[in-house]
């Protein structure tokens, strides 16, 4: 059997399946696949022709199938140009839950060569608004919890001309004074559906998303999300399929193999991982996406892989922690999931056990490692790799270079933990409206510098440390956070855990872990100070312990809000997964 080494010479090299050449991409040399799409509207392009024999969306008890939604889709392209002047360009925001308006407003507008942005549907007023005015968005499609945040407050997003209402009618909110804004209902927009695409012209360069960071400090900044690094992550999530499937048969994949693929769709469609490697590829790959109605409920999600035959579920460690500690876990068939996927921090060898006792036929578990401004992943590791290496988010996908420097830039080798930085055809155009912030992030040489913390092994597999911004120094030493949460969630008694720094007049900081108590347990400050004291080293040791017994903050991505825990101010979109 070949090694995945191996295997990637073979598809990339010369005549490949996925041939990797070079080219100039915005000035600079890039690697990029030799054949690819030009652009996002060729997808659905490609994907009508399944027809509505196959079913491409299911929301509550609501079906689309595959010629059916992209139709619609059409139909609601050619909507927005004709009655709100969508043109290439133009900003068409999405504020709501997910469901099948969100996806059709998404198609819609990249295939219309327009940008779509993606509102996080956690934000209060202020940070909608702020959304609405840093993308200057001529058109907002929004649900009604969320607009109604807004509704009275839409004068102050002056360049806002139409806002569809996708579960409430116009008549249900006044206008308020000096808005300009025309409210509909959203089936105003689907009702031409039509076989026939837009045909505005679109380069692979072109913006087709901007998605706001979850920064945790600060105002949100827009990444904008390209033509090109959307298809190539969607080439790159291909490319890692078949890999997998040529180096290891039998773990499976992502992407099912011998059957129909059924992916439960949990992570928000605001988020990269939602709309870049859920939507994005489901489409092109035929893959039937289930949408659970609502926020996220681990006993609804073992009922819909129950009821569809879910093969494959990717999604963030906090939804899958959630459902392998729900007590009713075991009275659901969960026998057709294959495959588990999750990303947004490392995984621990605990996390791959309870998915292994709470899906007894998953294959392959996988992590990938990536960020808004990656257009989703930029290093995977799975199968036979995962359960070697637990702690690794595994090597850079074709295309994408990492290497790690220290605090002046320069290259750090093989095992020296450093700064993450990423090249690659999949990282973001810049920040919207920010040059200043884009010139710090991305160097003349095309480098993002993520300020996130980690190292390279002999194989070229990154191993996380921590968020830069987040490693604690004490007494002059350098404490990972994450090695110590690895730990801590490790003890059968801690649900979640979160190490941060804390101020010290002699030490500079001391560690401080926050420790959510399962349900059901008992545990003491020494004991979680004896837990990580057996396998850390004592400066590790956490001097202070906080036991609560309600979930800790996190973010739409599953990354937890530090700041939050720190005192450091609201933040008003943090809410529990």
């Amino acid at each position: 059997m070949p090694s995945l080494s191996e295997v990637r010479a073979q598809l990339t090299g010369p005549g490949g399946m996925f041939e990797v050449t070079t080219e100039e991409v915005l000035g600079r040399p890039m690697q990029v696949y030799k054949d690819r799409m030009r652009s996002l509207r060729e997808i659905p392009q490609a994907a009508i022709a399944r027809g509505d024999e196959q079913t491409f969306i299911v929301h509550g008890d609501r079906t689309y199938g595959y010629r059916t939604f992209v139709e619609t889709s059409n139909g609601v392209a050619h909507a927005l140009a004709e009655r709100c002047g969508v043109g290439h360009g133009d900003r068409v925001a999405v504020l709501s839950q997910n469901n099948p308006e969100w996806c059709l407003a998404f198609w819609a507008t990249v295939s219309t060569g327009a940008i779509l942005v993606g509102l996080n549907g956690w934000w209060k007023a202020d940070e909608i608004l702020y959304g609405l005015q840093d993308s200057g968005s001529k058109v907002l499609v929004a649900d009604r919890k969320r607009f109604e945040r807004i509704a009275d407050r839409l004068d102050e997003a002056p360049d806002l001309a139409h806002v569809y209402l996708i579960d409430a009618s116009p008549e249900d909110f006044p206008r308020s004074a000096g808005a300009k804004a025309e409210l509909h209902h959203f089936d105003e927009l689907t009702a031409e559906p039509t076989d026939r695409f837009p045909d505005t012209p679109i380069a692979e360069d072109d913006d087709a998303v901007i998605f706001y960071t979850s920064g945790t400090t600060g105002r949100p900044k827009g990444a904008i999300s390209t033509h090109r690094s959307m298809i190539a992550n969607l080439q790159n999530t291909l490319y890692t399929t078949v890999a997998n499937a040529m180096a290891d048969p039998e773990a499976g994949n992502m992407l099912g193999g011998g059957g129909p693929t059924v992916s439960l769709l949990t992570s928000p469609l605001f988020h990269v991982s939602g709309c870049h490697s859920g939507l994005v590829v489901g489409m092109l790959a035929g893959v039937k996406i289930v949408i659970p109605v609502g926020r996220f409920d681990p006993a609804e999600a073992l009922r819909l892989i129950e009821e569809h035959g879910v093969t494959v579920w990717a999604t963030v460690p906090t939804m899958v922690w959630r459902v392998c500690e729900y007590p009713g876990r075991h009275d659901y068939d969960t026998s057709t999931v294959t495959s588990v996927a999750f990303g947004g921090s490392p995984s621990a060898e605990e996390l791959q056990r309870k998915i292994a006792e709470t899906f007894p036929n998953v294959r392959s578990t996988s992590n990938a490692y990536g960020l808004t401004e990656t257009s989703s992943v930029a290093t995977v590791i799975s199968g036979a790799d995962a359960k070697r290496k637990p702690d690794s988010v595994g090597p850079p996908v074709p295309t994408v270079e990492v290497r790690i420097v220290d605090d002046d830039d320069n290259p750090l080798p093989t095992g020296r933990t450093g700064e993450v930085c990423i090249r690659g055809p999949i990282v973001m155009k810049g920040y919207w409206n920010k040059p200043e912030a884009t010139a710090e992030a991305i160097d003349e040489e095309g480098w993002l510098h993520t300020g996130d913390i980690g190292f390279l092994d002999d194989e070229g597999f990154l191993t996380i440390t921590d968020r830069k911004k987040d490693m604690i120094i004490r007494g002059g030493e350098n404490v990972y956070c994450v090695e110590i949460e690895n730990r801590l969630v490790e003890h059968p008694a801690i649900a979640d855990a979160a190490v941060i720094g804390v101020p010290h007049p002699e030490l500079g900081e001391e560690v401080k872990a926050v420790v959510q108590v399962e349900p059901g347990h008992t545990l003491t400050e020494d004991e979680v100070r004896e837990w990580v004291r057996a396998e850390l080293a004592d400066f590790k040791v956490p001097a202070h312990v906080e036991l609560r017994d309600e979930p800790l903050p996190r973010n739409a991505s599953g990354k937890l809000l530090k700041n939050v825990l720190r005192g450091e101010g609201e933040v008003s979109f943090a809410e529990t997964l």
